[in-house]
């Protein structure tokens, strides 16, 4: 029998959290190009693809705690081995693959040490996104072919 965690609720409340905090991130990004120029130096000519730099992972991110969400409302249900989260991870994947390549080609305008930590952070959990896919997509096999032996 499946036993709910009071570590599955902090954690949904915490996805919660900064999937509303993102949200809020990225509706005052495009109002943030005097406090980026002034805290971070970045140059005028730059900000407008700083902005657009930011827009774009900051909608990713926002994306991967939205599928995050999804996959905790199966988790708490009691049910987590679904099709719909094998879904969710692969695209979760991809969202993780996308904010790579945007901070890749930021990095070919703008080279600096944290955006490449940021390109191998991303580029891992798209990996490790992609075979916990797999993981859960042959756990949903071994399940059914338990409940079609019973």
């Amino acid at each position: 029998m499946y036993k709910k965690s009071i570590v599955h609720y902090i954690t949904k409340i915490c996805v919660d959290v900064l999937f509303y905090i993102g949200i809020l991130c990225c509706v005052l990004v495009p109002f943030s190009s005097s406090w980026l120029i002034k805290y971070f130096y970045f140059a005028e000519e730059n900000i407008t693809f700083m902005i657009v730099v930011l827009l774009l992972s900051g909608g990713a991110s926002v994306y991967i705690l939205w599928e995050l969400k999804v996959i905790f409302k199966t988790l708490l249900v009691g049910n987590p081995f679904i099709l719909k989260n094998v879904e969710s991870l692969r695209k979760i994947a991809l969202a993780s693959a996308f904010i790579s390549i945007i901070y890749l080609i930021k990095c070919l305008f703008s080279f600096t040490i944290a955006t490449v930590v940021i390109i191998i952070m991303f580029v891992i959990a798209s990996l490790f996104c992609l075979t916990i896919k797999d993981l859960f997509k042959q756990a949903i096999n071994y399940k059914d072919e338990n409940d079609l032996t019973i």
